[in-house]
């Protein structure tokens, strides 16, 4: 199958090496995503739930320019510094999907790029 490498300026330009997203046949696997400003490239310093927004809001740009939607995730990968985020995340996840959702993990990490507290990948299957 041929990969096809997914690029939009309306989500963060990668910062390192790796696409924002490659798609093999309908199935779309999305790099992580971190709450930096897609125009600005700096990351947000902002209260926790509007870095959570930026990084769903991030995702969702992705998603789109892959032709596809956030409901089309099947797995999201949720890396946290702090674990005690994550009720706050579970709570601006659900304005974002619909039922039925997406398979998930949440983890604790040491460290994020750039320092972020919050970071999300996943894999996106378009219909």
């Amino acid at each position: 199958m041929t990969r096809e490498f997914i690029n939009t300026d309306s989500a963060p330009a990668a910062i390192g090496t790796y696409s924002q997203a490659v798609k093999v046949g309908q199935t779309v696997y999305l790099s992580g995503q971190i709450p930096l400003d897609p125009v600005s490239m700096t990351v947000l310093d902002d209260a926790m739930a509007a870095q959570i927004h930026q990084v769903f809001k991030n995702l969702s740009a992705v998603c789109q320019a892959a032709g596809g939607s956030m409901n089309e995730l099947v797995k999201v990968n949720i890396f946290l510094i702090d674990l005690g985020h994550f009720a706050l995340v579970n709570e601006i996840m659900a304005t974002y999907f619909t039922q039925p959702y997406p398979a998930r993990a949440a983890v604790q990490v040491s460290a994020l790029p750039k320092g972020v507290a919050i970071e999300i990948d996943g894999v996106l299957v378009l219909s």
